[in-house]
């Protein structure tokens, strides 16, 4: 008997007057977790730096979700504004569309502003310390918040028989895949790939150059996330062929690596 994964046959549940979405409750627990993890390792290494973390995530969150919906908007516009767009639906992230490379480059720039705000009326350590104690609560954040797209039945990947496969309903499946029946849940891998850099950056950072710590985790993201790329055939704008999100793991990991060597030849 083949056996699958089966793909949520519900994403919402009603609760009085409210509607919360599976997607949303996902990515707020990711958060919530994320700030208890940071805040606790930064408060470790830094006594008197109690509060900051969270102080951060008012202005950082936002600016993530933002940014991941701005990245999401930018590299699939006709999802808003072609022939069959709704403008309208750009708000509407509880429906699954928040871009992790655009979350991390507007929330990143979020919490620098605002660590520097704070650093003017206290002591605070360079920011680079902060990003190093954030690294890991942000991938386990990464890690539950794809929890989300199982429950809305998206980016998953090709077709396969193995036993861990995805089901996924008729409705969701995309032009030219409609008889096949279970695929490669992307989601998943991605998930527990999260996972474990987040539980090699805690076990390891402390080994690390101050500063080595951040990068390292976008530069690990990104050769995971470049592999589950290319599984993945949900739509995507190409370039030469290759899916555009290939493209910026490629870059933004490169990137990383030579601010981890920076970081790592200026402490040695």
């Amino acid at each position: 008997m083949q056996t699958s994964i089966p793909t949520p046959s519900i994403s919402v549940v009603e609760i009085g007057p409210f509607t919360v979405h599976f997607y949303a409750l996902c990515i707020i627990t990711g958060v919530a977790l994320a700030i208890w993890l940071s805040n606790k390792r930064f408060v470790a290494a830094f006594p008197n730096t109690r509060g900051v973390v969270g102080d951060v995530a008012i202005v950082a969150v936002p600016s993530g979700v933002i940014g991941g919906r701005l990245y999401h908007v930018i590299t699939t516009p006709e999802k808003f504004f072609g022939s069959n767009g709704h403008p309208a639906d750009i708000i509407k992230i509880w429906q699954g569309g928040l871009g992790i490379w655009g979350a991390i480059t507007l929330g990143g720039v979020g919490a620098f502003l605002a660590y520097r705000v704070m650093a003017k009326s206290r002591e605070l350590p360079q920011f680079r310390y902060f990003a190093d104690a954030v690294a890991p609560g942000i991938i386990f954040a990464q890690a539950i918040g794809r929890w989300g797209n199982w429950f809305n039945a998206e980016l998953f990947g090709r077709p396969t028989s193995l036993p861990w496969g995805l089901e996924i309903p008729r409705w969701a499946r995309p032009a030219g895949f409609a008889d096949y029946t279970t695929f490669h849940p992307t989601f998943l891998y991605e998930s527990l790939w999260c996972a474990l850099i987040g539980l090699l950056l805690l076990k390891y950072g402390s080994r690390l150059a101050p500063g080595a710590t951040f990068p390292l985790y976008i530069a690990s993201y990104c050769l995971g996330r470049l592999v589950f790329e290319l599984i993945r055939i949900d739509e995507a704008h190409h370039i030469f062929g290759i899916r555009l999100n290939v493209f910026v793991s490629v870059v933004v990991g490169v990137a990383s690596l030579a601010l981890f060597r920076r970081f790592s030849r200026a402490s040695r």
